[in-house]
């Protein structure tokens, strides 16, 4: 067996339609190809790019498709009809709903719940147990017609345990501290933190406690920001 080989644990299960890439390891009672309600085994096409590792009693339901370099925790979820891209990885017991789009350079923490019509920018990072909603108004009979997630931009960083309410957006390279609400939209490349989530600063005035490097995070002018 070579490096490109796929390897497949004994108890996992892959259904018909599922394409993995060369050098992807699949972990013991993980499901792949999980037919989402209305569709038949096989019907929708599932793909997971090259040197992925989806580690054991992770589920991804058909009609994914992921890119290479994919990465699962244990026992993570992913729903059905998502975009993923390269180097992106899921941290254990997160939950991803359908209908997303991950850009590459993701990372989701573990126990992270993110809602169907949500958008992470390249190289966006959640924190652990952090919530997005989707609903404004729970069970309101056209509820249909506004369900939109969070919009996080590139680069930006949402601390543990923070709540994002639907269809807010969040800003390039903007840090929300551990535990805040946000409950509106916040510009690039502030600090916002507390319920509901305000602005206490810029990301420039940011300094390291141990002077370990002048700034943690690049300046606005700095080839590496990459701002759109």
């Amino acid at each position: 067996m070579n490096d490109d080989a796929i390897k497949i644990a004994p108890t996992a299960r892959i259904y018909p339609n599922t394409r993995l890439g060369a050098g992807t390891v699949v972990g013991d009672w993980v499901i792949i190809g999980e037919p989402p309600k209305g569709c038949a085994e096989g019907e929708l096409e599932t793909v997971i790019g090259d040197n992925s590792v989806i580690r054991s009693h992770t589920v991804i339901y058909a009609g994914n498709t992921i890119g290479d370099n994919f990465q699962t925790g244990h026992g993570a979820l992913v729903r059905e009809k998502n975009t993923i891209g390269n180097n992106v990885s899921i941290g254990s017991h997160t939950v991803i709903e359908h209908h997303l789009d991950i850009a590459n350079g993701v990372r989701i923490h573990s126990a992270a719940f993110l809602p169907e019509y949500t958008v992470l920018e390249e190289d966006a990072w959640i924190g652990p147990h952090v919530v997005f909603t989707n609903v404004l108004h729970p069970m309101c009979h056209g509820v249909a017609k506004c369900i939109k997630g969070p919009h996080i931009c590139r680069g930006a960083k949402i601390g543990a345990a923070s709540v994002i309410l639907p269809h807010v957006v969040v800003g390039a390279m903007t840090v929300v501290g551990s535990g805040s609400v946000v409950v509106d939209n916040l510009p690039q490349r502030v600090v916002a933190a507390g319920n509901p989530a305000k602005i206490i600063r810029s990301i420039d005035e940011i300094k390291c406690p141990w002077d370990y490097v002048e700034h943690p995070y690049p300046g606005p002018d700095d080839p590496r920001t990459n701002l759109r």
